[in-house]
């Protein structure tokens, strides 16, 4: 089995998660990791100039198409929305979701706990145009600047071990992040998904063949997780409606309630997060995930999601 991923320490882990999940299914099954380091990794500029975050998946989606690889492991936050899957490839599974609230760091000696103990005109990185958003939206007065590379080397931008252009404050970073290269103990201030909606497919890893390749894809749908895929399919349908591109900031976030009713969040920002939308929908008639998604992009469509998405730049 030759597994395509990305070369970040982050992606590799994720990896050999999977590989100990496939050899509980297939014991001797010989696994070779075929590592990427894709256009979008090497590029440390805005990625909308590059052509959006899916660059992330391309190549490696490419390899999958020629048989270069037989799986892909894919972050299902990477993967666009705006666009229809790859010919001839489908997620075979969806692993049971993770930990998807963002998280707020300091540098490493820092007495500060809480987005409270910025000042004003503090400095805050993240990679998210989303997260950027909606810290905008409660701060107003903060300079939220844009940071990439791998979780750990933003994370030595944030301490002043690695050289970066302006000093930083402060960082938000995903939890699941934090927590797949053990460092979960450098978070602060962990948000609710009240104060910062996650993306789509937060904390989701999707596993990814041709769709022909009937043996690979009857080995990785034994480990698909319903819950996990009911949820994501709602989100991807809301977000699929609304045609963002890799610069708009939207948010989608589905759960099982206890009573096994889907409910789907969905907001979309302007930049600055000075405008926005807001939808929630759940209940037994909206219990198939596709009819979810649509009525809440449906509903945010409505109240001007198309005006927001429109006026940003690609």
């Amino acid at each position: 089995m030759r597994i395509g991923t990305r070369s970040s320490p982050m992606a590799l882990a994720q990896v050999a998660q999977v590989s100990d999940l496939l050899r509980k299914i297939e014991p001797g099954l010989d696994i070779e990791v075929v590592p990427v380091t894709t256009e979008a990794d090497k590029w440390q500029g805005d990625l909308a100039q590059l052509g959006g975050k899916g660059l992330f998946v391309k190549e490696i989606d490419t390899m999958l198409q020629r048989g270069q690889v037989d799986m892909a492991v894919h972050c299902i936050k990477d993967v666009p929305g705006d666009v229809p899957m790859p010919r001839g490839l489908i997620f075979a599974a969806y692993l049971p979701r993770e930990e998807v609230r963002d998280t707020l760091l300091f540098p490493a000696g820092s007495d500060r706990q809480t987005l409270d103990d910025l000042p004003a005109g503090a400095t805050v990185a993240t990679s998210a145009v989303r997260r950027k958003a909606q810290i905008n939206r409660v701060r107003p007065d903060l300079n939220v600047v844009r940071v990439r590379g791998a979780i750990g080397s933003r994370v030595e931008k944030l301490d002043g071990t690695r050289k970066v252009d302006t000093k930083l404050d402060a960082m938000i970073l995903a939890r699941a992040g934090l927590d797949r290269i053990d460092i979960a103990d450098r978070a602060r201030q962990v948000f609710t998904v009240d104060e910062v909606l996650p993306a789509v497919g937060a904390g989701t890893l999707g596993l990814e063949c041709r769709k022909d390749d009937d043996a690979v894809a009857h080995l990785l749908q034994q480990l698909n997780h319903e819950k996990t895929m009911t949820e994501i399919t709602a989100e991807r349908v809301m977000l699929h409606g609304l045609r963002g591109h890799c610069n708009s900031p939207i948010a989608g976030y589905c759960i099982t309630e206890p009573d096994g009713q889907l409910s789907l969040r969905g907001m979309v920002f302007s930049r600055d997060g000075s405008r926005f939308v807001h939808a929630h929908f759940w209940g037994e008639s909206l219990n198939d995930p596709a009819v979810l998604g649509s009525r809440v992009c449906a509903e945010l469509l409505r109240q001007g999601a198309r005006d927001i998405i429109e006026g940003i730049p690609h």
